[in-house]
């Protein structure tokens, strides 16, 4: 051949999709010799398939072997490329045609339709009548089923590789891997009852008993629509009666599970000719530790009793495919009531979609990416999608209980359920999904759902769909389908909702007000009447406002079902929309950002606390749009900001309420911050410590050099210096939602002041500031219990009062009260003199041992009498068994002991005061980190319960529903009450623990 032509010839084999193209004129001329001119014109067939190289080199191999047949069958074209297609799309398939060449006759004629499952079971059933008599090999009938099984496989090959439009015609092909599937089984219940009758090797079983032992497969997933893949696992339940009054339903059941075991040996059992792939029986009840074999009464009695959602959702699929047919039947009839009734069942949906996100979270991170079948936008999500409406509508329309996917999603279309563009759609990707995966799986016949991440291999799959379709463009379609799928599955389940209650484009939904209910109901809405009213409110009307909510709310209805309260949300996103449904940046805020929005619908259906705010801030909508916008501001920054407030007024309430609103305002912003997961408890601790400590010293200075007051005649900073000590938490600066401000006050009598007077007007200013900071919108209260006398002492002192009081009268819970202490307010002067007289108490420099015997007693009378009456220690976050106390007394017992000789630990913060303790030696490191972890979990628990209900409480509740909320908050994933729950117990059982022995003195010296 001259350069120019040998070039040429190049050029056209690449053009036919040959990659070894120097390989292949051999191969060709090779081929020639055998079979003759014949042999030429296969490259036309061959230049078709989706792998021309592996085709030629299938092909020689066949032509050497049986030169006669495959010159027959290359003589004519359509024959030609039959074989060439099947041999460029499967070498398991060659192996196959390597083994048994006699099959090589399926590519003479045309295979213009499949056989139905009557045809298929009575051809698998043939390849072995004659083999089944006493004294049988297995492996023979085995190897018979299976190559069977393979000639019809291949008639299915051949007919779905020629086909104008594969993607339309693999609903065909699936139904008929499904009823192929179905005839192999029945042929290996029929080995099987050989092997039961004519032998004993697997037990002892009369003719009687085997004949009389009713056996019925049940498939399900996708054999169970008809949806099977080229290679999969064939899921089944199994259920067996006895057919005879004088053979008992125990002994049936044990005939019937040996039956069924040596049935699944013949489909992967070891033999000459390869296994077919496995028989799945784990979807049966209890799964793996469940009994293989049931009656039919056992299995009512497990859906009726035990089952759980994801069950009945599987039985959607279950229909007869083998043995007792009838049996099967009546297995299907007797529970499609219960299926049908699941959708009522309580938490379904949500149980379902948790099903869901865990198949999404065992992807290994480097597959996630490449999964067809269970990734973002893969086949589970249209399944997911189909069956949950199913389950929703199916309830009360008997249209939609369709087994296979395709037909389910036209039913739900025809009910319209779903818009008929939308149903197109979902049924197109789904076909172009399931093509991939079986042309993926067709290639070497191996069980998988991952794109290849070769290019050869992705040419190929490319090739299998579309000669003309090259491997960037095959993945550019399929990103695109899967980003198509995750939006439909948005705008098919929640989108319809709207029909009832808006004009919508699409004129086929039209759904009834109950059907929408139901679906409400479904996705967690219990007030679903409220919730088509909040709907109808938020998209009636031709504003733009309206219009953009139109479009928004199909994804907004489903951010806020993923809560945990979304009538709550609704009404509060109705509420805020109607305050700033005209401001742009607020439309453009859910028009243009998704995780804003998708921020504000977490926050309203998880946070009571937030929601309630929100209502009287909706400008803190635009918060959601930047992260750092949710950082709590600083002291410095809060001063700044009150100041100018009071520099700004004259009249002391009409500052007073502009602080309240700074204070609420703020709350609002780091209520946000703790509900999206943006704050750590430490960041929330010190934003509300520091909003509770600028909140009082701006109602302080208020109410000290503002108009409108009568608290002194004169000048008040003339009589005496006034200053606040935050004591307790607030002194730790470890506030969480729902503390008190646990504070004292203190003031210095100055020089030539009257005393009397100088008490007096402390006493009017604390009236006066108890006064300015009550807020009935965001309850703030003072809590000045922890003062000397408690509340029998006055509610203010001078510090010589102080001075003389701690000398004479000072108890060791008052000395153990002031580790917590923390001027806020007052003069440098005085808090440094302040700070100076309590150190000599509450870091004394010999702690008897009758002052610790006191603190254990006093300890132990805490929890007794102030736990309230009958509640449970073990979930008290306060005073509870390893709970905040727990840990608190701990570290202030190590302070009062050792603080005097240990400056390191003196701080009334108690995780840095643990840390100071841990490196000077006074605890193990060990157990520091236990009574850290239960005090962060108590304190986190503390603040997600206000935030959640909006109430105080210091209760583990009982509620799983606000367990739920909690959890939420506390980034649990969805349904995780009884993990937050048990994870409480476990760490505040472990810090009672290291509590008790350290405390109470009974570790090892």
């Amino acid at each position: 051949m001259a350069a120019h032509d040998r070039s040429q010839g190049l050029s056209e084999l690449a053009r036919f999709g040959f990659v070894d193209l120097a390989g292949t004129i051999g191969k060709l001329d090779a081929l020639v010799k055998i079979v003759g001119d014949s042999g030429r014109s296969a490259l036309a067939s061959l230049a078709v398939t989706q792998d021309p190289d592996q085709a030629l080199n299938a092909l020689l191999t066949l032509a050497e072997r049986q030169p006669g047949d495959i010159k027959a069958l290359l003589k004519k074209e359509d024959s030609a490329r039959r074989l060439c297609l099947s041999l460029g799309a499967s070498t398991s398939l060659i192996d196959f045609l390597n083994r048994a060449p006699e099959n090589l006759d399926v590519f003479q004629k045309p295979i213009n339709t499949l056989d139905d499952a009557s045809t298929l079971n009575t051809n698998l059933l043939n390849s072995v009548s004659k083999i089944l008599k006493p004294g049988f090999q297995v492996a023979e009938a085995w190897n018979a089923i299976r190559r069977a099984y393979r000639r019809e496989l291949l008639k299915i090959v051949s007919f779905d590789l020629t086909q104008a439009n594969p993607q339309l015609a693999q609903p065909v092909v699936a139904a008929a891997l499904a009823d192929l599937a179905g005839a192999a089984i029945e042929a290996g219940l029929a080995v099987a009852r050989a092997e039961l009758k004519f032998s004993t090797e697997h037990g002892v079983f009369t003719e009687f008993e085997v004949e009389n032992t009713r056996v019925a497969v049940l498939a399900m997933g996708k054999c169970g629509a008809r949806e099977l893949n080229y290679i999969s696992d064939v899921d089944v339940i199994y259920l067996a009666e006895s057919a005879s009054a004088e053979l008992e339903t125990a002994r049936a059941i044990e005939v019937a599970t040996k039956l069924v075991t040596r049935m699944m040996r013949a489909m992967d059992g070891t033999s000459t000719e390869p296994m077919l792939w496995q028989v799945d029986p784990n979807l049966r009840p209890e799964g793996k530790s469940g009994a293989l074999v049931r009656s039919l009464d056992s299995h009512v009695a497990y859906y009726e009793r035990w089952a759980q959602s994801w069950e009945f959702q599987a039985l959607l699929k279950a229909r007869p495919l083998a043995g007792d047919i009838p049996l099967g039947n009546a297995y299907v009839e007797a529970l499609a009531p219960k299926v049908w009734s699941s959708a009522t069942r309580e938490n379904f949906v949500e149980s379902v979609q948790r099903m869901r996100e865990r198949v999404t979270e065992f992807i290994p991170a480097n597959e996630i990416d490449l999964q067809i079948k269970l990734g973002p936008g893969g086949l589970r999500d249209i399944e997911f999608t189909v069956q949950l409406l199913q389950l929703v509508h199916g309830r009360t329309d008997d249209s939609v209980r369709q087994r296979d996917t395709i037909s389910a999603i036209n039913a739900l279309a025809a009910g319209s359920y779903i818009g008929r563009i939308e149903a197109t759609q979902f049924a197109d990707s789904y076909r172009f999904l399931r093509l991939l995966e079986h042309r993926i799986q067709l290639s070497d016949m191996r069980r998988t759902h991952l794109m290849p991440t070769s290019e050869s291999r992705r040419r190929a799959l490319a090739r299998a769909i579309d000669l003309k379709m090259t491997a960037e463009q095959l993945i550019t379609r399929w990103e695109a389908v899967k980003v198509e799928v995750r939006a439909l599955h948005q705008k098919i389940f929640y989108r319809p909702l709207l029909s009832a209650v808006s004009r919508l484009d699409d004129s086929s939904l039209s759904l009834s007000s109950d059907q929408v209910q139901d679906r409400l109901r479904a996705i967690g809405f219990s007030d679903t009447k409220g919730a088509l009213e909040h709907i109808a409110a938020l998209t009636q009307g031709l504003s733009r406002r309206a219009a953009i909510q139109k479009q928004l709310l199909p994804v907004l209805l489903q951010w806020f079902s993923e809560g945990t309260d979304p009538d709550a949300a609704l009404l509060s996103f109705r509420r805020l929309s109607e305050d700033l449904g005209e401001s742009p940046w607020y439309l453009r805020m859910l028009r243009d950002s998704t995780g804003a929005a998708q921020r504000m619908t977490q926050v309203l259906s998880n946070s009571r606390l937030a929601t309630g705010l929100f209502e009287r801030i909706p400008e803190a909508a635009a918060w959601f749009e930047k992260s750092e916008d949710l950082i709590p501001m600083t002291a410095a920054e809060l001063q700044v900001e009150f100041e100018s407030v009071i520099s700004r007024q004259t009249d002391v309430d009409a500052a007073a309420n502009l602080i309240r609103s700074i204070r609420r305002r703020e709350t609002l912003r780091i209520a946000i911050g703790a509900v999206l997961g943006d704050l750590t408890i430490d960041q929330l601790s010190q934003g509300l410590s520091d909003l509770t400590a600028n909140y009082l010293k701006a109602m302080l200075e208020a109410a000290m050099q503002l108009r409108g007051l009568d608290i002194s005649a004169s000048d008040i900073n003339k009589i005496l210096d006034f200053g606040i000590i935050a004591m307790g938490r607030f002194g730790g600066e470890e506030l969480g939602f729902g503390s008190d401000a646990d504070v004292m006050f203190v003031y210095q009598v100055v020089e030539g002041a009257d005393p009397a007077v100088a008490q007096k007007t402390a006493e009017r200013i604390i009236a006066e500031l108890k006064r300015l900071c009550a807020d009935q919108l965001l309850e703030f209260e003072l809590d000045i219990d922890l003062r000397p006398e408690g509340k029998n002492g006055p509610v203010a002192r001078s510090i010589e009062s102080y001075a003389a009081y701690y000398k004479r009268w000072a108890n060791t819970w008052e000395a153990q009260a002031l580790l917590r202490a923390r001027p806020i307010a007052g003069s440098a002067a005085l808090q440094s003199a302040f700070l100076e007289l309590i150190n000599t108490y509450r870091y004394p420099t010999e702690f008897s041992d009758s002052a610790i015997t006191e603190i254990r007693r006093i300890k132990a009378r805490v929890e007794t009498e102030r736990l309230p009456q009958g509640a449970d220690p073990r979930r008290h976050l306060k005073l509870g068994r390893g709970s905040l106390s727990d840990v608190e007394w701990l570290v202030q017992l190590l302070q009062l002991e050792h603080g005097a000789e240990h400056p390191a630990i003196r701080t009334p913060k108690t995780l840095p005061a643990l840390d100071a303790c841990i490196a000077e030696g006074l605890i193990a490191e060990h157990d520091a980190r236990v009574l850290s972890e239960a005090w962060l979990l108590a304190s986190r628990v503390r603040s997600a319960s206000v935030l959640w209900a909006n109430k105080r409480t210091d209760v583990l509740p009982t509620d799983r529903r606000q367990l739920e909320g909690m959890a939420r908050i506390l980034e649990y994933p969805r349904g995780s009450a009884s993990n937050l729950e048990e994870d409480y117990f476990a760490f505040t059982r472990r810090a009672r623990s290291v509590f008790e022995r350290i405390f109470y003195g009974q570790q090892a010296e």
